[in-house]
């Protein structure tokens, strides 16, 4: 007997969708209020806020990595079939699509795209943290990792914009900037140049944090609020 497949549900990978882009603009919103709070006097409530970006980061790159984690193993079963997305980053990506549906490939793209973002704003909450830290590994591991991701992110944001101005193909280095053919060749050139990015750019994000925890007194040192000097003298 055969199985009828489950109908689609639009109404979800829409909600989906708008919630993942919200997700990443309330993200990179946060980041630009605290790094312009942190440049005045110290305000304590920066350090917390730059813990929730932070964190908010490490769930979004938990799910970013293992889609990419999940493409490399269904390669590594079909290395010469089609690429391959999971059912939920198939939904997500459908969500998108509907901003261009005209352009294909476009939600695909876009959806990646935010990923990276919701990433590399991760990395910018290390980097508001530690501005008074300037010498901890902390924020060297950080500075590391956001030009790394910045680099990746502005890979997808090429790849995006390309099949967006509709070109018939994803452009940028990742794809040969389009100049090979759609095929298994291309396929697996394209799956392990992202999985490569992703987990390096996850152990570099994890070193990060690991020399968080261990220099967070010195952190948070830099936040704490000290008490004016008191004046005392005699009247003339």
């Amino acid at each position: 007997m055969v199985m009828p497949m489950p109908m689609p549900m639009p109404g979800w990978d829409t909600a989906g969708a708008v919630l993942l882009v919200l997700w990443a603009l309330v993200m990179w919103t946060a980041v630009g209020v605290l790094a312009c709070a942190n440049r005045g006097p110290v305000r304590p409530w920066v350090y917390r806020g730059s813990l929730a970006v932070i964190g908010s980061g490490v769930l979004g790159q938990l799910g970013h990595v293992q889609e990419h984690v999940a493409q490399a193993g269904y390669w590594l079963g079909h290395p010469n079939g089609p690429a391959w997305m999971t059912p939920w980053g198939t939904g997500l990506a459908n969500g998108l699509q509907q901003v261009l549906p005209g352009r294909p490939a476009f939600g695909m793209e876009l959806l990646h795209l935010t990923g990276n973002f919701l990433f590399l704003a991760g990395l910018a909450g290390v980097m508001v943290i530690t501005r008074r830290a300037t010498g901890t590994r902390t924020r060297r591991w950080a500075k590391t990792g956001v030009w790394m991701q910045g680099l990746h992110g502005l890979e997808h944001l090429v790849l995006t914009l390309s099949v967006a101005s509709g070109a018939p193909r994803a452009i940028g280095l990742s794809t040969f900037f389009g100049l090979v053919d759609p095929g298994p060749g291309l396929t697996t050139y394209r799956v392990w140049w992202h999985f490569t990015a992703n987990v390096l750019g996850s152990i570099i994000f994890g070193l990060a944090l690991y020399h968080l925890w261990r220099e967070r007194r010195e952190v948070r040192a830099g936040f704490v609020l000290r008490p004016l000097p008191s004046v005392t003298g005699r009247a003339a």
